[in-house]
């Protein structure tokens, strides 16, 4: 049963059970409605229940309003007091009491609920002439609201400027030295040595590609005593396709990438690990960062669009969704439009505009106009799948389908009609079982005969009848039914079997028209959804498929009153974040072909114009984290007022305009960073008096020890076991899950697949179950799957080391990690133990090292040794 069906019901037991006494005043005083009520319902109601706003669909500006109702049935019961929303609200008997913001007086609610006993009687009063004018002045205000002064004195929503490179007393020939030698002096703080060669050789293969330098490559480089060694390092990782991988999952995070749809379906999206592919490629290609946005944003409306930007935009997909068609769950829709734009204000922005949904950000100068401007900007994309390959033969397979579709669910609606009086007498029966009389009785009553709320609750209580299925009518319905019913069945199977094979698909995201959408698994269909029978009737095609220029035209959107919406005020513009907004930039950049309008790739360009402040220092930020463990912001998903302020602001302007300068390139950021002094400083450094004064090395006066994610310590694992697979890319891993834990799956898949080479590749391509995280990884702080996701927590913590000690994949790698060593190094027990150490930690054991481990495989084995290795607090993490 659905959340909305749940609650649904839940509101209704309360409002048909409630049974509380309220004491009765003089009901036979007359309550004049033009003196006593007109006032209270124009001062405190109007606002949002008038004639041009009806927040939940609720209209108090005429009796024939109020007796409707709205979303949640009539407002009035004319005689009842106790049993009319109106009165219950104002009354604080139900919640949320009325009106917002504020309490009537007690003589105002008196009034209220005796002229509701007298039979709510409405004068003959122009109330809607007077309504107009509250409602219109009240549109005005939240549609023409301005930013408060000095908004954008703040720093982060000012233009990054290279402000010179400051002077200091040491000479660096890395720009980034001396801006953190030039913090490091006014602080009086000590800078590390540099590390040595080896620990500084096994940081950078980590950082970059995610994976320990085989002895080969530790020899090559120890070797190598010509100048520009650790520039060739650099550039040989950053040409490895491993880089990708490593980088990708990073991105992965921020995008919240899933295999499966998430929520209580949690169903597969088969095709969803080419978007995987896609971000793995297009960082292994150094794409520059503003074209990456834009694809992903906008990639099929961009000018000369290929398979891989189609595929990029699954990022605007890439959350969890219930996977049912959204016309029958408009609420959804919002819900859906609002995890994208989270996912862009955290992962692009860096600002939690999500907090301006329903009322004006209450830290950062964030307005909720801005917020439906934003909506309005991606509100035409719907999602689909969608063919590979030459557009001409997308668009016959898609249009092929789409006709075969509505002709399948035309059929279906006439095999509902044929069911549907057998399903709604089980249904019957099963509601006459499990819920009070006064709620069967609206499901009782004929459809013609229910108020407002009868037929919400009669709808929701048949919906829930979850056990009556086609299989139960099939035992009740009549012959000559169903033998109409099996005529149709054919049919649908004849149109199926015509359907054309589909190729390579991918799950895209193009402009269209939401409340088109055809019903999907699961989906109610007729009487669902009643208002969105009221609501979309005539709504345009799902997509535009004509061979010639389309005339697509955005569905309408609305400001919503507290983010309801039932509580649409005004029609919204495409639109952008005013305190971050320089210029006039356009909202539409509309392709040759119309078939979509081209908002989005008005939104991706201002994304990733010169003339943003936020992207270039946001992606920059987020790089310097993972090359030094903490950003110079260190909430990287938030750099408004609530988040931590820069602890280097000028290098991180100077970087940001470098960047842009650069060609958006990460891979020059990268070469930047590495090649600084601050990066190439030890670790295990102290100074007393620094660490006095900067304990938490804010101003990076050494090196950041580093734990490896869940992904990088399997990958490192199978790396010197021997047993990595480095197959790149293609349909996700299943590695083995216990049993036990599968059992408690009822939806979506888990392939489960033995241990084994098939599934000892890089941790990359495990399939991302939302509702079933892999555990090896999960335990190691995996990045919550379902919301954009910039910095993962550390935490150490027992399950982690107990793990690592006893999970039947890590003792089987230890098995073959102590077998390659016994092929390697034979049976000299030093050479053993010297090839363990190079292969696990980059360098050789100390002479106590060696006598311990001498001790162990002496007394022991050399499974004992290699078990010790992939438990050492060393292997997990970075100095």
């Amino acid at each position: 049963m659905s959340k909305r069906i749940v609650l649904g019901i839940f509101f209704s037991l309360i409002a048909v059970s409630f049974n509380k006494t309220v004491p009765r005043s003089n009901a036979q005083e007359p309550v004049s409605f033009t003196k006593d009520i007109l006032p209270v319902l124009e001062q405190n109601c109007w606002k949002c229940h008038g004639q041009a706003m009806q927040s939940s669909r609720l209209n108090l500006t005429t009796r024939e309003g109020a007796l409707q109702g709205g979303a949640r049935g009539s407002a009035i019961v004319p005689g009842r007091a106790e049993d009319s929303r109106l009165y219950r609200m104002i009354g604080g008997l139900d919640k949320p009491a009325m009106p917002m913001g504020g309490k009537l007086a007690p003589e105002q609610i008196l009034k209220i609920k005796n002229w509701i006993d007298q039979g709510a009687h409405w004068d003959a009063t122009d109330v809607a002439s007077k309504a107009a004018p509250a409602d219109v002045s009240q549109w005005a205000e939240l549609e023409n609201k301005q930013l408060p002064p000095g908004a954008r004195n703040y720093w982060a929503f000012k233009l990054p400027v290279q402000a010179p490179v400051p002077v200091v007393s040491r000479q660096f020939q890395n720009p980034i030295d001396r801006f953190l030698e030039k913090t490091r002096q006014d602080k009086g703080l000590k800078a590390a040595p540099k590390a040595d060669r080896l620990t500084l050789l096994r940081r950078a293969y980590m950082d970059l590609i995610g994976l320990p330098p085989s002895p080969a490559d530790t020899d090559a480089f120890m070797n190598d005593t010509a100048p520009g060694a650790w520039e060739r390092v650099i550039d040989k990782l950053l040409a490895s396709p491993h880089y990708g991988e490593r980088w990708g999952r990073h991105w992965l995070d921020v995008a919240r990438y899933g295999d499966s749809g998430g929520y209580q379906n949690d169903v597969d999206r088969p095709n969803f690990w080419r978007y995987r592919d896609y971000v793995i490629k297009s960082f292994n290609d150094d794409k520059p960062y503003n074209t990456f946005i834009k694809e992903q944003i906008a990639g099929d409306e961009i000018p000369n669009r290929t398979d891989d930007s189609l595929i990029a935009t699954g990022f605007m997909r890439a959350g969890p969704r219930v996977q049912n068609r959204e016309r029958d769950n408009p609420e959804r829709r919002f819900d859906y439009l609002d995890d994208v734009l989270g996912a862009i204000g955290k992962g692009m922005l860096g600002l939690t505009v999500q907090c301006a949904r329903c009322h004006d950000h209450k830290f950062d100068p964030i307005l909720q106009k801005d917020y439906y401007a934003m909506e309005a900007s991606i509100y035409g994309y719907v999602e689909l799948d969608y063919p590979l390959g030459p557009r001409e033969q997308a668009d016959a397979y898609m249009r092929t389908i789409t006709e075969i579709g509505e002709k399948v669910s035309a059929l279906r609606d006439k095999i509902e009609d044929i069911e549907k009086p057998y399903h709604d007498k089980l249904a019957l029966e099963e509601i006459r079982k499990k819920y009070p009389p006064e709620m069967v009785r609206a499901v009782e009553k004929p459809e013609s005969e229910r108020t407002p709320g009868e037929k919400l609750l009669a709808t929701q209580l048949l919906e829930s009848a979850v056990s009556i299925r086609s299989a139960a009518v099939d035992k009740v319905i009549p012959p000559e039914d169903a033998a109409k019913k099996k005529e149709l069945n054919d049919q649908i199977a004849a149109l199926n079997k015509a359907r054309p094979k589909a190729g390579a698909m991918a799950h895209i995201v193009t402009d269209g028209d939401w409340r088109a959408a055809a019903p999907g698994g699961g989906d109610f269909t007729k009487g669902a959804c009643p208002k969105c029978e009221l609501e979309y009737v005539g709504a345009g095609k799902f997509i535009e498929l004509g061979p010639g220029p389309g005339n697509y035209k955005v569905p309408s959107s609305h400001f919503l009153v507290r983010g309801d919406p039932d509580s649409k005020a005004y029609p919204t513009k495409p639109g952008f974040l005013s305190v971050i907004t320089y210029g006039n930039p356009p909202t539409e950049l509309p392709p040759a072909d119309r078939r979509t309008s081209g908002r989005r790739l008005a939104f991706a360009e201002w994304l990733t114009s010169r003339d943003n402040p936020l992207p270039a220092r946001v992606i920059v930020n987020r790089i310097w984290h993972h090359h030094f463990g903490r950003g110079i912001v260190s909430t990287l998903d938030n750099f408004g007022k609530m988040g931590e302020q820069p602890t280097h602001p000028e290098l991180l302007d100077w970087l940001a305009v470098e960047f842009v300068d650069r060609g958006w390139s990460i891979k020059q950021m990268h070469r930047l960073i590495m090649t600084s002094e601050a990066y190439q400083m030890a670790s295990d450094y102290m100074d007393a008096s620094s660490t006095a004064k900067d304990p938490d090395n804010k101003y990076l006066w050494r090196h950041n020890i580093q734990r490896l994610e869940g992904e990088i310590i399997r990958d490192s694992i199978m790396a010197v076991a021997g047993t990595l697979d480095l197959t790149m890319g293609g349909p996700p891993i299943f590695p083995h899950v216990d049993e036990v834990l599968l059992k408690s799956l009822d939806r979506g898949i888990w392939r489960n697949q033995e241990d084994g080479p098939k599934v000892w590749r890089r941790s990359v391509y495990i399939y991302a179950k939302r509702t079933l995280p892999f555990p090896l990884v999960h335990v190691f702080d995996l990045a919550d799957q379902s919301v954009s996701f910039g910095a993962r927590n550390v935490s150490t913590i027992p399950t982690q080391a107990l793990t690592l000690m006893n999970n039947e994949f890590v003792l089987r790698q230890a098995q073959l990690f102590a077998d390659r060593i016994k092929k390697e190094a034979g049976d000299d027990v030093a050479k053993q133990i010297d090839l363990g150490y190079r292969l696990a930690l980059t360098r050789v054991p100390t002479e106590k090292e060696l006598s311990l481990a001498s001790d162990l495989i002496g007394s022991g084995s050399l499974l004992d040794f290699t078990d010790v290795l992939l438990n050492l607090s060393e292997f997990v993490y970075v100095r």
